[in-house]
């Protein structure tokens, strides 16, 4: 006699075994270990201008890393309490994992897989971009590479992007996977592929690479969305809500209009929503992320409100000069906001 199986107690019972065999981990594991420590470790893509980068003394910057540093300062008080990992895309969620890192600022795409399969989390939209092609200056089109040899690097999404948009054109071509984006970028460049295909803000860093970046240009067709995101260890929600918040506060700043240059002046005035509360319930806020009262103020005085930190590294005042496009505030035609503090 066959019984009848009640699918629903027993998917409820390996739910239940399989939270049984996990390993217990304790509240704010990862925010606590930075605490502990005194460093917060951030994945970071290596040798990318405007986004990481050494210069000539070894001193790390750009967009991400001054997201790093807008972190340590709220967590830590100190925005050069930090370490910065170099990463290849196919090494940073196996670090993240692990905890080699803390967080991982690598030019990460926030998708369901990632979220749901490899159990990380993603705060927020930190930058709005999507996959482009860097081509010899003579090729105009996308239809032109239609049989080629495409470069693209291996451990994202770009290739199985590349792939399905081919696909659906009817088009052929050959990918060849590289394990960086400095790599890709050389051999776009000597000649072994047609295109080098890949997120179209670091294609506009790797063109700075070419003998004569002249050369060589971005075709203006987009064929993915790619909403880049800080990255954390899925098992510690505080954690990601501090991430999730140093994020918005920048955003909510330059709404404001307050800057690096004007911050004491806003703060005397006590008159801007980022910091018109009394000091009891700034206290409250800050004891309940499990940080010190002030953190707002520091990550600003660490490195200004997001449109500083946008045109300093990758905008108008950088060597890139990336249009803001998505990346302006709402208001101005773009897709970032934040949601109210109160």
């Amino acid at each position: 006699m066959k019984m009848k199986i009640n699918w629903t107690v027993c998917c409820a019972a390996l739910l239940v075994l399989a939270f049984a065999v996990l390993p217990r981990v304790e509240a704010a594991e990862v925010l606590n270990g930075v605490k502990a420590r005194g460093q917060l470790r951030c994945g970071v893509s290596e040798d990318i201008p405007g986004f990481s980068e050494q210069d000539a003394d070894g001193r790390w910057r750009g967009f991400d890393v001054d997201f790093c540093r807008a972190v340590a300062a709220a967590v830590l008080g100190d925005p050069d309490k930090v370490e910065l990992v170099p990463l290849l895309a196919s090494t940073r969620f196996p670090a993240l994992q692990t905890r080699r890192i803390d967080l991982l600022l690598n030019n990460t795409t926030w998708t369901l897989t990632r979220e749901a399969v490899l159990k990380v989390q993603f705060p927020g939209i930190l930058f709005y971009d999507g996959q482009g092609f860097l081509v010899p200056a003579k090729i105009a089109n996308l239809a032109e590479l239609d049989g080629a040899t495409i470069c693209v690097e291996r451990g994202t999404t770009h290739q199985r992007n590349l792939e399905t948009y081919f696909e659906v054109k009817g088009w052929s071509m050959k990918p060849l996977v590289m394990d960086s984006a400095p790599e890709a970028a050389k051999a776009l460049f000597a000649g072994r592929c047609r295109a080098y295909t890949s997120d179209a803000s670091l294609l506009a860093a790797m063109r700075l690479r070419a003998n004569d970046p002249r050369d060589f240009v971005i075709l203006p067709e987009r064929i993915s969305r790619e909403p880049f995101s800080p990255a954390v260890w899925g098992g510690d929600p505080e954690w990601a809500t501090v991430i999730r918040w140093v994020l918005n506060v920048l955003v909510l700043a330059e709404e404001n209009d307050v800057t690096r240059d004007n911050l004491d002046a806003v703060i005397a005035k006590n008159r801007n929503l980022l910091v018109r509360r009394t000091a009891e319930e700034a206290n409250i806020i800050a004891r309940s992320m499990g940080i010190e009262s002030g953190w707002a103020i520091r990550a600003l005085r660490a490195v200004g409100n997001y449109g500083e930190m946008y045109e300093r590294n990758v905008g108008r005042d950088s060597p890139l000069k990336i249009e803001r496009g998505l990346n302006r505030l709402w208001n101005q035609g773009g897709l970032h906001y934040a949601p109210p503090i109160d």
